[in-house]
């Protein structure tokens, strides 16, 4: 080999070296909070509480009887005070964070903007309640409205005695836009509240970005663990290009930062018609799953755990599902798979107390 081929091939092995051992080297940001080095620490997190009446009994169920350590709350629904109220009275240390909603999804059960449709009209269909998709946010409305509704919802919350633990976004809306993303952890900042936000490896995030060609994949027989995946974006964000940014902002501003999350348990079902039960097992063994395959981290697990009345199929077809999540919730099985992997269950009360203590 003539030396200067054999001097670059040396360099290019040097940093090629480097880089492996600087990736190895790099913390992740539940190591930053002082949890021991390649430790999987999870906080199992149940979504919608307040939307009703059922929403709320399943996420009850989740914490005091089942593996669920946190929840957020919709505070424009009519459940959202019951639920405060609830907690405050018998679970006053729940770690109850807000679930920033700026959609109304359902086609029969609405509801409007804590800041009224008069003074965020973008923000409003016809019906002067919030528009039932993301992609009509995006269209219509715009930064100002959407701080000005953020805002409302911190305060109602506060007004009511609750200092939310965490903000999040009902069906990713904030997430989707980057100006949306702003005003997000603008207001997280401003409130010293943590904001869900993944900025560490974001492998189980990417998975759920692209579950269609990874369905397609393993369809095909042409699936491999750590393949490349080619979606980043989730609706006009790029999360690729934004999420290290975002997370190191908010771990500037002394708040924690998730390493992963995870969102795709609702698309979780066996083939033909399973029991509430086979649902729910089916549920849990998939989170037995992607647990063994999360890089060590803090990662955030998404549930939207119900315990399904009548009056709740009124309200959506998404029951079944929701009963599952709750049911996988309380599976003994995931349980026990949990404690035997030496997997630490966490909050975002804990976490923003550790973060106080990092120097």
């Amino acid at each position: 080999m003539k030396p200067l081929k054999l001097q670059l091939l040396i360099v290019f092995l040097f940093l090629l070296k480097s880089g492996q051992v600087q990736a190895q080297n790099e913390q992740t940001y539940a190591e930053k909070l002082g949890f021991p080095k390649g430790k999987k620490v999870v906080i199992f997190h149940v979504d919608d509480c307040g939307m009703s009446y059922s929403s709320n009994q399943g996420a009850i169920k989740s914490l005091e009887n089942g593996i669920a350590t946190s929840c957020s709350i919709m505070m424009p629904c009519p459940w959202a005070a019951s639920f405060i109220n609830y907690i405050q009275k018998n679970r006053p240390n729940t770690d109850a964070g807000l679930h920033l909603t700026l959609t109304s999804e359902w086609k029969e059960y609405r509801w409007t903007p804590l800041s009224g449709f008069m003074n965020v009209p973008g923000l409003c269909d016809k019906e002067g309640c919030m528009w039932r998709g993301v992609e009509d946010v995006i269209k219509n409305s715009n930064p100002d409205e959407i701080e000005k509704e953020i805002r409302s919802q911190v305060e109602r919350a506060l007004r009511m005695g609750l200092k939310p633990t965490h903000l999040d976004s009902h069906m990713g809306t904030l997430f989707a836009y980057p100006p949306f993303v702003e005003k997000y952890i603008k207001i997280g900042i401003e409130y010293g509240i943590p904001v869900m936000f993944p900025g560490g490896n974001n492998k189980l995030l990417y998975e759920c970005i692209n579950q269609p060609f990874i369905k397609k994949m393993k369809a095909e027989g042409k699936w491999v663990e750590g393949m490349k995946l080619p979606q980043t974006s989730y609706g006009l964000t790029n999360m690729a290009t934004e999420s290290k940014k975002v997370g190191e902002r908010l771990w500037n501003a002394g708040l924690p930062v998730l390493d992963d999350l995870h969102s795709i348990s609702g698309d979780w079902k066996p083939e033909e018609n399973p029991t509430p039960e086979e649902w729910g097992k089916y549920k849990a063994q998939k989170f037995i799953e992607t647990l063994k395959s999360m890089k060590p981290g803090v990662a955030m697990m998404i549930v939207h755990s119900s315990d399904i009345t009548e009056e709740f199929k009124q309200i959506s077809a998404s029951g079944g599902s929701r009963l599952a999540d709750m049911n996988s919730m309380l599976n003994p099985e995931l349980k026990a798979y949990i404690e035997s992997e030496g997997i630490i269950l966490t909050t975002f009360r804990e976490l923003i107390e550790r973060r106080k203590n990092v120097k």
